[in-house]
């Protein structure tokens, strides 16, 4: 996946910072720097660097490449990348000057829900060499080493989470500190070697939607969508003004910036407060003010700029994460889904800075189970290849030698070098665990690059071998309770130490109308409860697709031994958790979505457990009552056994919880609590969390029908079989497949079906038409159409 470690003469060096500084509770960035001079202007330079922190390369004064918040975030001590740059056009004869800005960032910076510091290392350090030819082939090296030297930069508060405060004062030229000499050796990380995702850039530019005064020198500025990035200001005021940039995702009844329901509330210690906040000190000439040492999530930013006006004008929103490929794009007659696909596309977007996180504000932490969830829709909307590849090779750094992986990776809390933490088993959650095998799988099967299984080979097995160990071994005490000895299936009935089950369902309400949180009121009973039934779907999942995986790299001996295991476990699932009726033992929506989907019902019992799926739904006034985990398949689940016309009910219901109703509350992205933001205008939990925006899902697949056929890889065969229902006109799906663009369009018009296909070269379509005829078609554009009159009564149900 990666390069192997560079050839390097350089050395790490770390800024003259005192102690004081370095235990501070804010923290600036240093400058390094080295003056050298060049005989001529070179024929060619190159800049190669890396650092245990955040850093931004400058020579002779000009910022060099377009890369944001490098090195980015990895587990330092096991994996570190560097960044190599063409500067060639910026040296001269004569004097040159380069230059290190170095900040804490991931490495030293505030982590995680808990804000933890110094997570990898109390010293940040920089690793750059510039190779410079000559004419006549004579080459030049100018790498760190004791020669350089340090000094504090303008940049006098910097963290990643928590904002960034620049003193454009410090850059006046009678200002500046005094420069000392560079300390060399500090630091003992691993060798660097080249990412292979793409970088963290600005790739969008945005005029805010409003901006409008609150109070005398406050302004609220909206962008008009929530989003990952920062905000440019050209207009600072005079020497010394300071301006206050306060960001965040909701305002209050009375307009203001909110942000409390970020705040992380412990069962015991003091709340911590989360904010996320720039401050800059204007030089009086003009200098503008973009932060590069920080990122936010926000749609909403309280402005402080005392005694002077702000125009809309002086403030550009600048999008931040990483520069993927867009492959994707969803179009249908009805506005408010396409809004709904833009929600979860935002979100999505939101939360790729560098590492797939689960929200870009309160933790910001690469979450197992989060992007286990949506990697397969991802694939249909971004090329997440390499994205991923360099996420999983954090997971196998995180992941101890028994199999248990962190709950995110890069791991703040490094629970592999921790063993006695109890933090450390919410990774060996099902769901969450399980991204060690789902993950490498979705890529594979989106991309057609075996390289991915190899690469996660060790790390699959180890996640299935340590899952099958603890069903071994572990019983749940209710299961011990109802009988001492256990029985034979049981070996394979995973229900324990912990597993967070289907997480975050919509909340019940008491007869007052109050929220009844369980979590909240007993987190004992809530988070030992016995999960066995979502634990064990998930092994006979994850070692189903271990077999899968074996097969497509060619090891038919653990390709056998592993689908063997997994029959076993779906025969021990179903004997412990499947009732002859076709019911399951929790008989919930979740429950039910998981067992059609993951293939563990017999066929004679899909019809019935489908059946009751659909009762549930309706016996719960037509509303949805799954989870983290299912409710992007719930939908799936639904129309791919009878129920499409449910499936659109569930997809098209406003109110709480719903996702529309989401829409209806002007949220831009997907909340992570379906009572984001409640009845009275509060919000609740993080307002930008992709995990329930997987339900685009069934748009690309049932709603224009386009999906990669049974057993193919990197769309080599897909199919394309459109599910009408909704009262739509028209629906269409774009996608960049490996191979060339898939294009699908159908439209219904007259009582004539129409649609329209694209294959790319090396791809088979197999489409099936609402009235049942069926044809395949290869590389080339066709149009097939059907009456409307000639579908059968059960599709024609469905018709709008």
């Amino acid at each position: 996946m990666t390069s192997s470690p560079l050839e390097w003469t350089a050395e790490w060096i770390s800024p003259a910072e005192t102690a004081d500084h370095a235990s501070a509770s804010e923290r600036g960035a240093f400058v390094l720097s080295r003056h050298f001079e060049l005989p001529e202007v070179p024929s060619s330079a190159r800049l190669t660097a890396t650092a245990l922190g955040v850093y931004e390369a400058f020579v002779n004064g000009r910022r060099v490449g377009d890369i944001e918040l490098a090195p980015g975030s990895t587990s330092y001590d096991e994996t570190i990348y560097a960044q190599r740059y063409d500067v060639g056009a910026f040296l001269v004869e004569g004097a040159n000057t380069l230059e290190i800005v170095l900040s804490d960032g991931w490495y030293r910076g505030r982590n995680s829900g808990v804000q933890r510091r110094d997570v990898w290392g109390g010293t940040t350090a920089a690793l750059v060499q510039l190779d410079v030819v000559l004419s006549g082939g004579l080459a030049l090296t100018i790498a760190s080493d004791g020669s350089w030297t340090s000094r504090p930069s303008s940049i006098v508060r910097a963290d990643l989470m928590t904002g960034q405060t620049t003193d454009l004062r410090v850059d006046l030229v009678d200002d500046v500190p005094q420069a000392a000499a560079v300390r060399v050796g500090q630091v003992s990380p691993p060798a660097p070697t080249f990412s292979p995702s793409p970088p963290v850039r600005r790739v969008e530019e945005r005029r805010p939607a409003a901006l409008r005064p609150l109070r005398p020198g406050v302004s609220i500025l909206d962008t008009g969508q929530n989003l990952s990035g920062w905000l440019r200001l050209t207009e600072l005021g005079p020497l010394g003004a300071e301006t206050v940039l306060e960001f965040g995702e909701h305002l209050d009844a009375n307009g203001d910036l909110s942000t409390s329901h970020l705040d992380l509330i412990p069962r015991q210690g003091p709340r911590l407060t989360f904010h996320q906040i720039d401050r800059v000190i204007s030089d009086g000439r003009g200098t503008p003010f973009e932060p590069r040492h920080t990122v936010h999530g926000f749609q909403y930013v309280r402005i402080t700029h005392p005694n002077r006006a702000l125009s809309i004008d002086d403030l550009t929103v600048i999008v931040v994460h990483s520069d993927l490929e867009r492959r994707g794009w969803f179009r249908c007659s009805a506005p408010e889904l396409e809004k709904l696909h833009e929600a979860a596309l935002w979100s999505f977007r939101s939360n790729i800075v560098d590492v797939p996180t689960d929200c870009p504000t309160r933790e910001r932490s690469g979450w197992t189970g989060d992007y286990q969830v949506f990697a397969p829709v991802a694939a249909m909307l971004y090329d997440v290849d390499a994205f991923s590849r360099k996420w999983l090779q954090s997971v196998r750094d995180d992941q101890d030698p028994s199999g248990l992986p962190a709950a995110f990776s890069p791991d703040s809390l490094r629970i592999r070098h921790h063993p006695d933490n109890p933090i450390r088993i919410l990774g060996g959650s099902a769901g969450w665990g399980d991204a060690t095998v789902l993950v490498p799988w979705a890529v594979y099967s989106a991309y057609g690059d075996p390289d991915v299984l190899s690469e996660s080979w060790a790390s699959m097995r180890g996640w299935v071998e340590y899952a099958l160990g603890l069903a071994r071994t572990l019983r749940h005490p209710d299961r011990i309770a109802r009988s001492e000895e256990p029985e034979p299936h049981e070996e394979f009935i995973w229900d324990g130490p912990f597993h967070f089950g289907e997480w975050l369902e919509p909340k019940k309400r008491r007869a007052d109308g109050s929220l009844v949180d369980p979590v909240a009121e007993n987190p004992v009973a809530a988070m030992s409860a016995d999960r066995g039934e979502v634990g064990t779907g998930y092994l006979y999942l994850s070692t189903l697709t271990v077999s899968r995986a074996a097969a497509a790299l060619g090891d038919d001996d653990a390709a056998h031994h592993y689908a063997e295991l997994a029959m076993k476990i779906k025969t021990a699932w179903q004997k412990e958790f499947l009732r002859e009726d076709g019911r399951t033992a929790e008989d919930s929506q979740g429950a039910y979505v998981r067992a059609l989907t993951f293939g563990l019902v017999p066929e004679p019992l899909r019809s019935f457990s489908a059946d009751r799926l659909a009762h549930l739904v309706h016996e719960n006034d037509d509303r949805l009552g799954t989870g983290f985990l299912s409710s992007g398949l719930l939908l799936d689940a639904l129309a791919d056994n009878g129920h499409a016309e449910t499936a659109y009910r569930l997809l098209q219901r406003h109110g709480t919880p719903s996702w529309l109703g989401m829409l209806d509350r002007r949220a831009t992205t997907v909340w992570e609590d379906w009572d984001g933001i409640d009845e009275n205008g509060d919000a609740h939990e993080s307002l930008n969390h992709y995990s329930k925006g997987a339900v685009i899902r069934f748009l690309h697949q049932h709603v224009v029908g386009l999906r990669q056929a049974a057993g193919s890889v990197g769309w080599e065969r897909f199919d394309v079989r459109p599910v009408l229902g909704g009262g739509l006109e028209s629906a269409g799906f774009t996608y960049r497949a490996p191979g060339g663009e898939i294009v699908v369009d159908w439209a219904l018009k007259s009582g004539v079906f129409t649609l329209d296909l694209t294959v790319p070269p090396g791809s088979t379509a197999d489409v099936l038409l609402p009235d049942g005829s069926r044809s395949e078609h290869t590389a080339g554009t066709v149009r097939l159409d059907c009456l409307m009159t000639a579908l059968p009564a059960s599709a024609r149900e469905q018709r709008p």
